[in-house]
């Protein structure tokens, strides 16, 4: 089972880590603080495997990339939202973070449901048995998310994915 963890639109890097918490400031134990402001019990609450689900234009702002790699650190399964800022979306899986842009979805989802979520059939579950489909990942990145991310492909491979 997966929350759901619902946010609205325009969520800035600096709302899923405020930059006084970068790694360089507050050390290893950086992602402690992702929502910190925004949403203060995310970090000590979020399960590995959860769902973010926001509006549109997500990940807005800088292309700092320790606000993914803090969502990384945590293990989210994946984001949804009905866009997202284009930097920040490729930072997404570069680290392996799936992210579904979906213009409907994200207006089905509730903050707090639990659902199944299979992220390689971008199928969702919800405890009504009502099925939501997402757009599966295409092939190259289902292949780098067997490797864990983008990087990890390339590190393994000497090769982008699909190349």
């Amino acid at each position: 089972m997966a929350r759901v963890w619902k946010f609205g639109d325009s969520i800035n890097t600096d709302d899923i880590l405020p930059g006084k918490y970068a790694p360089f400031m507050a050390g290893e134990g950086f992602y402690k603080y992702a929502f910190a402001h925004f949403r203060p019990e995310f970090a000590a609450e979020v399960q590995a495997g959860d769902l973010l689900v926001g509006g549109r234009n997500w990940g807005l702002g800088s292309s700092r990339e320790y606000a993914p790699m803090a969502l990384k650190k945590l293990q989210i399964g994946g984001i949804i939202a009905q866009s997202f800022a284009r930097i920040h979306y490729r930072n997404l899986l570069n680290l392996g973070i799936p992210a579904f842009d979906d213009p409907n979805i994200p207006s089905f989802l509730e903050d707090g449901e639990q659902v199944e979520y299979n992220r390689d059939e971008g199928i969702i579950t919800r405890a009504s048995g009502e099925v939501l489909r997402l757009p599966p990942p295409p092939e190259f990145l289902r292949e780098a998310l067997k490797e864990g991310s983008i990087l990890e492909y390339y590190k393994k491979y000497q090769k982008f994915p699909g190349e």
